[in-house]
């Protein structure tokens, strides 16, 4: 697989960025862990929830506990729900989970209505239908959920629909008062709720990307939705030990070689009654049904993934008549890439696949007065090249276009582009960096928010192009020294160009005087490695300006594998979860310790999150350079892990046993080098404890010294800026203690 390393000699190139600008400095403090996560983020919330009301006048935004609104035109703000009356509408945080889900998942705290007059708010299940012409709220309805329960209003504005223990209900907007109708409940079961409908569960939320499993018809008469049997799928315990009386919530989740949830398509009346059920050819508890919706009133479509990731089909349905073609299918003899989202309407399919080596835009046509009739026909690849689209953010049937987002020109950076169904394309962005899209509904309008290396995010209002306002940006970095950092660009032992970005601390020139900490994700689908200002917490650039600022240099790579550099390069993690990861961050390394004498080849440090922290455990078991480590949440056996993600890598535990075995960390933890400090939430439901219990299992079998960090109840994302703070003062200080202090020679006999 790999070529001899004596073949191969790297090269390394440094790029300045100092054409990126930084902002201005007023003044210079130093960074500290408080600064940053002890109250809220150091660079402030930009607005959340940005929305667009559905006639294109309204831009409006959550501050501050106030609904504000942006006047299109020139981008103005002012308050359309003032806070006092916001006030009652806000319900309890909800718990650990919910907080987080909410977050994750990007799940709205308020809807338009189809009118652009009325606005229901979510307070963590109550519903509110809340009436901008006399500024008056009144309650709708429960749904008796924090977070999942989905309300959506009908096409006409008439009616309002959500997620009720694990079925659906429907209020009708002229019977305040009244009961809502519960149009389709799902049974009981001895372990808890084992069918869901309209629900959107933990796997297909996390893993295909769904955020809603139901939906109206175009003329708001009856429901598409899908069912989830679960009952044959295995129940996490996820325990919570704060209470007296410790509580345990049961989570269904299958992991690889267990049963799926088995799904189908149903339509139900929107009174209620009869559903219908699509019959597609599905293995049962195996295949998936990662999106649907509605070509017209009586006709339905359905995208269907088989289990092994290689057959994409989307299908046209008349559940009234039982009718079913297949419109289109996608293979690939790996795995097919992760973005499953289709657009449908006025006799014509948008998606995205990557067949040609990139994923591109494709368009198709169907019969717009019988979709059934035949197959949709491809009538032209809309995008091509060396280069990814990334998101899809607006679809145009009616003019005939399609907004999205790419790397083209450049793998680093992401541009709004448009393209006209007829192939013509035209850029929408402007300025080195990336930039992220929010479309209003119909005309030109769109905000961008943009960020680079050295600059946080701004936010714009634009009406084309070269027309924007910023209506968001922070001026908290200014009172710190915030740096560029460098990139470096490195070629693979296959030839593959590879991109990394260096911290360097400022001034500190001796030979080997600096240690270096390695930063990578390193896992599928994801880019750290790119011109904007990272907001997440595994990407947060001002942690890597605070170690650097305490005498660290840190390197972040992007190795093969991972995503937006196309196919082949994706691809790199099939049936591999260790080895060429580990390779190309380590060729990276050496380049980058070459070309700057400064860094100490004997101080080597590693530290990651989720598969981040997978890799930190994989490269200290697999490698003795690093001297100490952090690895937090890893994913320790990939047998405990999801079924969806790692099948789609991996494969079957029975079919490919010897990844399994080799690329589980847990299974060479008797070979780990280095101080490891490994962190862990109880309440995480994405990776699960036991994770970090087996792994620390077999460290004791073998004899051998560790540090362990749990937080209470906390989730994946470890959320909160108490338990934020006080874990990167930890990280902090693992490195301080173990890879600061210069190696003695005795240690460097060893």
């Amino acid at each position: 697989m790999t070529r001899s390393a004596a073949l191969f000699l790297p090269t390394l190139l440094a790029l300045p960025l100092a054409a990126i600008p930084c902002v201005a400095q007023a003044q210079q403090k130093p960074l500290t862990v408080d600064a940053i996560y002890g109250h809220g983020t150091l660079i402030g919330q930009p607005p959340v929830q940005l929305t667009w009301s559905p006639d294109g006048k309204h831009l409006t935004y959550l501050d501050g506990g106030e609904l504000i609104d942006l006047d299109p035109g020139t981008g103005k703000p002012h308050v359309l729900v003032s806070r006092a009356k916001m006030a009652p509408l806000e319900g309890s945080d909800g718990t650990e989970q919910d907080r987080d889900h909410r977050l994750r998942y990007k799940m709205a705290g308020y809807i338009w209505a189809p009118d652009s007059t009325h606005i229901l708010f979510d307070s963590n299940g109550r519903l509110w239908l809340y009436d901008l012409r006399n500024g008056t709220g009144v309650q709708v309805g429960s749904s008796g959920a924090a977070s999942g329960d989905d309300p959506k209003f009908s096409p006409d504005g008439r009616s309002i629909s959500f997620i009720r223990e694990h079925g659906l209900a429907v209020i009708r907007l002229n019977d305040f008062g009244e009961p809502a109708n519960q149009v389709i409940a799902a049974p009981k079961a001895f372990s808890g709720q084992a069918v869901i409908n309209g629900e959107v569960d933990w796997v297909y939320e996390e893993e295909l990307d769904a955020r809603s499993n139901y939906f109206w018809s175009p003329d708001s008469t009856h429901l598409a939705f899908l069912q989830s049997n679960e009952s044959n799928v295995p129940l996490y315990p996820i325990a919570d030990w704060i209470p007296t009386h410790a509580t345990v919530e049961l989570q269904p989740y299958p992991q690889p070689g267990d049963p799926n949830p088995d799904v189908r398509v149903g339509v139900v009346n929107a009174n209620g009654g009869k559903t219908e059920w699509v019959r597609l050819p599905l293995q049962p508890g195996q295949d998936y049904i990662p999106r649907f919706g509605w070509l017209d009133a009586k006709t339905v479509w359905i995208e269907t993934l088989t289990r092994d990731h290689k057959h994409r089909a989307v299908y046209f349905a008349e559940p009234s008549s039982g009718q079913v073609r297949k419109a289109l299918e996608i293979g690939d003899d790996k795995f097919i890439d992760e973005n499953y989202d289709v657009s449908a309407g006025e006799g014509f399919l948008v998606l995205t696949q990557w067949s040609d080596g990139h994923n591109h835009l494709y368009l198709y046509s169907y019969d717009q007065s019988n979709p059934i009739a035949s197959p949709a026909k491809l009538e032209r690849q809309l995008t091509s090249g060396d280069f990814e689209v990334g998101k899809i953010d607006r679809v145009d049937f009616k003019n005939k276009f399609v907004d999205f987002e790419s790397n083209e020109g450049d793998p680093l950076q992401q541009q709004l582009w448009q393209a006209g169904f007829d192939g013509t394309r035209k850029k929408l962005s402007n300025g080195q960096g990336s930039h992220d899209g929010n479309f209003a509904p119909a005309g030109t309008a769109f905000t961008d928010k943009y960020s680079s290396f050295g600059t946080p995010p701004i936010m714009r209002l634009c009406e084309s192009a070269d027309k924007c306002n910023v209506f968001w940006q922070t001026h908290a970095t200014d009172a710190y020294r915030i740096r560029v950092p460098e990139l470096v660009q490195v070629k693979a032992k296959d030839g593959t160009t590879l991109y990394g970005t260096l911290v360097l601390p400022e001034g500190i020139t001796a030979t080997a005087s600096v240690p270096l900490i390695l930063n990578p994700y390193g896992g599928p689908g994801a880019q750290t490695v790119q011109n904007r200002w990272g907001e997440s917490v595994e990407t947060d650039p001002l942690f890597d300006q605070l170690l650097s600022e305490h005498g660290f240099a840190v390197l972040r790579t992007d190795n093969r594998g991972m995503g937006f550099r196309g196919r082949d390069f994706a691809q790199a993690s099939y049936r591999n979860f260790g080895s060429v990861q580990l390779e190309d961050q380590l060729t990276v390394m050496d380049a980058v310790l070459a070309r700057y004498p400064q860094l100490d080849p004997k101080r080597l440090g590693w530290w990651g999150w989720s598969w981040g922290g997978t890799f930190t455990l994989y490269s200290m078991t697999h490698s003795d350079r690093f001297r100490a480590g952090v690895s937090v949440a890893p994913v320790t056996d990939w047998r405990n892990y999801d079924s969806v993600y790692t099948e789609r890598y991996l494969g079957l535990p029975a079919e490919n046993a010897a990844a399994y075995r080799d690329d589980s960390v847990v299974n060479s933890a008797a070979k780990l080098k280095g101080h490891l400090l490994i962190v862990h939430g109880t309440g995480d439901d994405n990776v699960h404890m036991e994770n970090t219990v087996q792994f620390v299992q077999s460290l004791i079998e073998a004899d051998l010294p560790y540090d362990l960090q749990i937080y209470p109840r906390k989730t994946h994302s470890i959320a909160g800026a108490d338990v934020r703070t006080h874990l990167f003062n930890r990280i902090l200080a693992h490195f301080e203690q173990y890879l600061m202090p210069p190696v003695t020679a005795s240690q460097a006999a060893k």
